[in-house]
């Protein structure tokens, strides 16, 4: 057995590697700044005195120290830059289903993977709380690159749990464990139920965003005869897609559930970043819904 486990290992620190390498070419390539300038920090803390120039805000001069001196000055202050990132992970069985090259789950990963990287980028702290029915870890927010791989690790390690998931007892945990005001990326297929009284509390704390994981065949399945599986409860079903009646009842019911689905998100008040997972690996499409999300969040700022 220590053959295999060394092997499932050397697997998986390599793709923790490829997963590193691909992200951090995003997060310094078409991703650059988008992070720094969507999440700017709690507020803005005093940094010096200097003397006035000209295009300065008037407002900003410090009288007591422009009447002592003769000469106009100015406070100068910065944005208060530390921000914590908490990653909530739903690892239920529903995650390890699809039709697409990265399982639901691998595409959570790299999520997670540019996020991270992008925060600690910008010394921001980073932690993560994984969940299946009830929370499975909690890794506390820390800084630094080394703390990000941990993250990513844990993400594609840590086991998928049998039966169905519920977000609501790590929505309670982030609300009643991370007091400080957190940037909370809650990472999911939302294919649960009952979570929004949960929701509601932990967004009036935190500033919450829902990643919602998009599989292709919620779009378009395959037009074929298949054999499907619940990862859940593992019933087994035939569903033939070359009916066109087939077809078109999935498509009403998918997209039932996605309008319920995002009119319970925008009651609560919480943001979307829709992932739609491509059926081919595109490490572009990782990068193209964040970018959407980071651009929504700067329009909607500049509108203020």
């Amino acid at each position: 057995m220590e053959p295999e486990r060394d092997v499932e290992l050397s697997e998986l620190l390599q793709e923790v590697r490829r997963i590193e390498v691909q992200s951090r070419r995003l997060v310094t390539g078409v991703m650059a700044g988008g992070y720094h300038s969507v999440f700017r920090g709690s507020g803005i803390e005093f940094e010096e005195v200097r003397e006035y120039a000209e295009g300065d805000d008037s407002r900003s001069v410090d009288w007591n120290v422009t009447a002592r001196v003769g000469r106009p000055y100015i406070k100068k202050y910065v944005d208060e830059r530390e921000l914590t990132v908490l990653f909530l992970l739903d690892l239920s069985a529903s995650m390890t289903g699809g039709f697409s090259a990265w399982s639901v789950r691998q595409m959570a990963t790299r999520i997670c993977a540019c996020l991270a990287l992008s925060a600690v980028g910008n010394h921001d702290k980073v932690g993560l709380l994984a969940f299946s029915r009830e929370v499975d870890k909690y890794v506390p927010p820390a800084k630094g690159q080394a703390h990000a791989l941990r993250i990513v690790r844990d993400c594609l390690a840590l086991p998928c749990r049998p039966g169905a998931g519920s977000m609501v007892p790590a929505l309670e945990m982030a609300t009643q464990v991370v007091r400080r005001k957190s940037i909370v990326f809650l990472i999911s297929d939302f294919l649960s139920e009952g979570w929004r009284q949960a929701m509601q509390s932990c967004a009036l704390r935190h500033d919450l965003i829902a990643v919602r994981l998009l599989p292709p065949e919620l779009h378009h399945p395959p037009r074929a005869l298949l054999r499907l599986r619940d990862p859940e409860s593992g019933e087994q079903r035939v569903v033939d897609f070359r009916n066109r009646k087939v077809r078109q009842a999935y498509a009403e019911r998918t997209q039932a559930w996605r309008k319920r689905n995002e009119e319970l998100l925008r009651r609560v008040g919480v943001d979307r970043m829709d992932v739609p997972i491509p059926a081919e690996r595109s490490p572009e499409a990782v990068a193209k819904p964040i970018l959407e999300f980071f651009r929504m969040r700067e329009l909607r700022g500049a509108k203020r």
